[in-house]
């Protein structure tokens, strides 16, 4: 089947790296910076390839390290598509983490632009995922879908623009210090929290902004909470698509992940979340994304 557009995305999607590459992927590392216990600061690009060192990630911050992160700047877009635009691209369907987070999908838009000067037959398709890790990858993973079976730009574009306030999330961190330092819970609420077993459960909203919607205490209970809503956002039954995610957590993934196909009789596929998010929710999180009929109402 002839493809009619380059799939791109940023690397928030949280997809593996062999995923990627299996199937031909453009694909675009955002950065994170580590302060180490000495002071000193080491800037990575969020590109591992292999298990370990998303492992190894969360134990640098186990041990005092804090990693900030940068959304992808102007010139780094525009390297990209210049790229694939020298390389005979015309149609690119380009996705990047929510604009609620971060603006980037107004720098893709700005640099694909700026291409179209010099190439007029290159035209980018940027989509705001309005999520980001494994829901973004949903919306990726659709898209691909569409690209495999020889569907246009266009028609891509408005399918997952379509989809992707129907990408329902139950994330459940474990320390609140992470929220605390992000500012999304005061630091008397961490504080409080963290003696009292806390666990807060964060969505992404139809505007694509990450929000604490409950406090429970135990992750037991978090998951219990989870499960009632994903029944109140019941899952597609067509193409149906849902994801587990955990910031080197992978017991309790499991543990979740057999609870969701205990009650809806699908397997999750089950992943562990890249640098860019996981700086923010902290290590031993644990979270599901999945694909629903229905629009998110938070």
């Amino acid at each position: 089947m002839e493809r009619k557009f380059i799939l791109s995305t940023d690397s928030t999607c949280d997809l593996y790296a062999d995923f990627i590459k299996e199937h031909d992927i453009a694909f675009v590392s955002l950065t994170f910076t580590i302060e180490g216990e000495d002071g000193k600061f080491t800037d990575y690009l969020d590109n591992f390839t292999e298990y370990s060192q998303y492992t190894d990630f969360y134990d640098k911050l186990r041990k005092g390290g804090l990693s900030r992160t940068s959304m992808l700047n102007y010139e780094s877009h525009y390297n990209h598509f210049l790229k694939l635009a020298k390389a005979g691209a015309k149609d690119v369907v380009h996705f990047t983490i929510s604009s609620g987070l971060s603006p980037t999908v107004t720098v893709a838009q700005q640099a694909g632009e700026a291409i179209k000067k010099d190439y007029p037959d290159f035209n980018l398709y940027a989509v705001d995922s309005l999520s980001a890790t494994i829901g973004q990858g949903a919306l990726v993973r659709e898209a691909l879908r569409m690209r495999d079976e020889g569907k246009t730009a266009q028609e891509a574009f408005d399918r997952v623009n379509d989809m992707k306030t129907r990408i329902q999330y139950s994330i459940i961190a474990n320390d609140l210090n992470y929220l605390k330092r992000g500012g999304r819970v005061s630091a008397i609420s961490a504080m409080a929290g963290s003696m009292l077993n806390i666990k807060p459960v964060l969505s992404f909203n139809k505007e694509g902004k990450l929000i604490v919607t409950n406090k429970i205490r135990g992750m037991r209970k978090a998951f219990e909470f989870t499960l009632e809503k994903m029944a109140k956002y019941p899952p597609s039954t067509e193409n149906s698509m849902i994801f587990v995610v955990h910031t080197d957590a992978e017991d309790d993934a499991k543990t979740l992940a057999d609870m969701i196909e205990q009650k809806f009789a699908i397997k999750p596929e089950m992943v562990i979340m890249g640098p860019v998010i996981g700086s923010h929710v902290g290590p031993d999180a644990v979270a599901v994304g999945w694909k629903s009929d229905l629009i998110r109402e938070d």
